[in-house]
């Protein structure tokens, strides 16, 4: 007996075609199906900016947001709330950005709100979601330009 005898170099048959394209179908299904979600920074409770209502004290403002991801002290003080949501479809797929945002609560020289602002991307701009505009120029959009694009980053 040969070696040739032995060995057999046949192509597969058709069920075994068939079984390999199940396993492929049935592997893209599964792999499809394992969409990751995630969440990083701050999680914004669900009706919280309507209990910091423009006066409020900054202890109010504590109580009610938590402490801040960061705090500017640009023509005045300001507390930023910064989230950023994501997902990738698999494990070894790299993560998409969904939605960034930064919560600023922007306060007077006497420590109350002055105002309230969320901002995230819109049409590729800084947007403030509660006004609904876009920021002037200025030491607060650079800052803000500076933010989204460092978090977005990640």
């Amino acid at each position: 007996m040969n070696f040739a005898e032995t060995t057999s170099f046949r192509k597969p048959g058709p069920r075994r075609a068939a079984r390999r394209a199940m396993f492929a179908a049935a592997l893209a299904v599964l792999l499809a199906g394992c969409e990751q979600v995630y969440q990083r920074g701050y999680v914004l409770p669900e009706g919280a900016l309507e209990q910091v209502p423009v006066g409020s004290t900054q202890e109010q403002v504590l109580v009610v947001l938590g402490t801040p991801s960061t705090v500017a002290t640009v023509s005045g003080e300001v507390f930023y709330y910064i989230s950023q949501r994501g997902s990738r479809s698999a494990a070894f797929m790299p993560q998409k950005v969904t939605d960034q945002r930064v919560i600023a609560v922007y306060f007077d020289k006497d420590r109350r709100v002055q105002r309230l602002a969320d901002y995230g991307m819109k049409d590729g701009k800084v947007f403030d979601f509660v006004s609904r505009t876009t920021p002037a120029g200025g030491k607060e959009l650079s800052y803000l330009t500076y933010l989204m694009k460092v978090i977005g980053a990640e």
